[in-house]
């Protein structure tokens, strides 16, 4: 491999250096730190090989590395994005140096690409149920379940809601995103006569939409142990992925009919690629689909 000519060639030096230029750039500290993580673990396994320069790094060092996930019970979701910070890493390496990385000679690891459940509507009830009635918890917490549900939004963009973004139709200005773009979702009317049940508990000066008891901004830590506290007062045994809500506000999108162009813009998502990932369709769906579009039904009704 030919070999990249830098005053400092170390691995570790141009992590950092990518790690700065996501930042310039805006990056959600989430993804930040996703990126930070994984090429932390790559980096650290190349240490062990002896591979401190990115001219040490061929292609048989990245297979080894998946290899080495595989072998230590990384599970098949987490070599691909391993896979996928390493190869976004070294191409811009490849930017930055203009000579080519051995990225270019691996391919990804193959992962079934399973459709992720969403929380059972039915279960969302349940969680409901077991909110007291009259009380600001009891209230806020009702709101924030079919809220999550209703909307179908991110967990902290959902947190991120300022009461000034709340508008009298039931819509919210979502203004912090994953994507950086700003956009309008939507909550029904009995999640939004919710909502002002809670609102009208409000005794505090905080601008944000969801707070503690105490006027506090509610945290993301804040919001997976109030549903984790529902879901032991529901009987479930496990309690729901904040992100099952919204794969449950997808699906039930899908199945009433909306089209999967609106539904991407209502999830914030730039294309529809993203929505096969938050899909599981059952064979009661596809029976329905083929009764529905049936061309020989169209043509004898």
């Amino acid at each position: 491999m030919t070999t990249i000519i830098s005053v400092n060639d170390s691995i570790s030096l141009w992590i950092e250096n990518f790690l700065t230029d996501r930042r310039a750039q805006g990056m959600a500290n989430n993804t930040l730190l996703y990126y930070s993580r994984k090429l932390s673990q790559f980096n650290n396994y190349a240490l062990t090989q002896s591979a401190t320069k990115i001219s040490d790094v061929d292609a048989n060092l990245i297979r080894q590395f998946l290899l080495w996930m595989e072998n230590t019970n990384h599970n098949p979701g987490g070599r691909l994005t391993s896979f996928r910070a390493v190869h976004s890493f070294l191409y811009w390496v490849e930017e930055e140096s203009g000579v080519p990385t051995a990225i270019r000679k691996v391919k990804p690891p193959r992962v079934a690409q399973e459709p992720l459940e969403g929380v059972p509507l039915d279960a969302v009830m349940k969680l409901v149920g077991a909110c007291e009635k009259g009380s600001f918890t009891g209230d806020r917490d009702a709101a924030i379940l079919l809220g999550l549900l209703d909307c179908g939004c991110r967990a902290r963009e959902f947190l991120s809601i300022q009461l000034a973004d709340l508008q009298a139709n039931g819509s919210a200005l979502i203004r912090v995103s994953k994507s950086h773009k700003p956009r309008i979702i939507y909550f029904g009317k009995v999640t939004h006569e919710a909502i002002l049940r809670y609102l009208l508990q409000r005794t505090d000066n905080d601008p944000g939409l969801w707070v503690t008891n105490h006027g506090e901004p509610l945290s993301y830590t804040g919001l997976r142990e109030l549903v984790g506290r529902k879901s032991k007062l529901a009987g479930f045994d496990k309690q729901p992925a904040l992100h099952s809500f919204r794969r449950a506000f997808t699906l039930s999108m899908l199945r009433s009919g909306t089209d999967i162009y609106t539904l991407a813009k209502m999830l914030g998502h730039s294309g529809i690629d993203t929505l096969k990932h938050y899909l599981k369709l059952t064979n009661t769906d596809t029976f329905t689909a083929h009764q529905k579009g049936s061309p020989v039904n169209s043509i004898y009704q």
